[in-house]
């Protein structure tokens, strides 16, 4: 691979880290419909399906550290994946307050 093809992918990586922090499921549908990694990563397809619905930035976290880390979730990796759970709780957590906010203006 020649070093301006590395210098490419290693930006499309960065560009779909912070295309994921906004948009995680969309970016977790175009990682399924362009690459293998789900396969990879996930010995099933429930784990990621439930994933994309209840927790996208866990998904995305979990398939980054079994892809990355030899199968494992450790190290840094582990923090990631605990930062990535407290991001998924965060935007729940914020969803429910906002609902039951506008319920409360409506009576």
């Amino acid at each position: 691979m020649t070093e301006f093809r590395r210098k490419g992918f290693a930006m499309l990586g960065c560009l779909l880290a912070l295309v994921a922090l906004a948009t995680p499921r969309l970016v977790l549908a175009v990682i399924w419909l362009a690459t293998d990694w789900f396969d990879r990563a996930f010995e099933t397809a429930l784990w990621p399906l439930l994933g994309w619905i209840l927790m996208p930035y866990t998904t995305a976290a979990y398939m980054a550290a079994m892809l990355n880390n030899d199968r494992q979730v450790g190290g840094w990796w582990l923090v990631l994946l605990i930062v990535a759970v407290l991001a998924d709780l965060g935007s729940n957590g914020s969803s429910r307050v906002t609902l039951r906010k506008h319920e409360r203006e409506e009576m």
